[in-house]
């Protein structure tokens, strides 16, 4: 399997396909990726010499931002959003999406399990809730 920036590429795949396994490179910017190199994009991963791969690698390093500098931005991003304590901020740490949607019904990904605030007044559901 070739490596480009540091990730194994499936070489069954499509070129198109196979850059989007590389994190921050969708779609469109794969598809850019190989105009840049002129590549084509429906050649498979297999059919590219090394020389080909050496190109890709050069052009994601010198003109994009991926992989592990990519997750670090944002998670500064996001530190930066709570630090200064805006709207967005505020979501992220208590754990609630950030933007705009209905919490009320759904979010069941961002809120978790979902647990029932309140008393309960039958003595034998209220004995089973604290059994968990």
């Amino acid at each position: 399997m070739p490596r480009i920036v540091g990730i194994d590429i499936d070489e069954r795949k499509k070129v198109k396909v196979a850059l989007r396994s590389i994190f921050g490179v969708g779609p469109h910017t794969a598809l850019e990726i190989c105009q840049r190199c002129n590549i084509d994009p429906e050649a498979r991963v297999r059919e590219l010499s090394e020389r080909d791969i050496g190109h890709i690698n050069t052009d994601i390093q010198d003109n994009l931002t991926v992989e592990g500098d990519l997750k670090r931005q944002v998670q500064q991003d996001v530190k930066r959003l709570q630090a200064i304590g805006c709207y967005r901020g505020i979501r992220h740490r208590r754990g609630l999406p950030c933007r705009g949607q209905r919490t009320k019904t759904n979010a069941r990904t961002r809120k978790g399990r979902k647990q029932t605030v309140g008393a309960i007044r039958d003595k034998a559901l209220r004995k089973q809730a604290k059994n968990g």
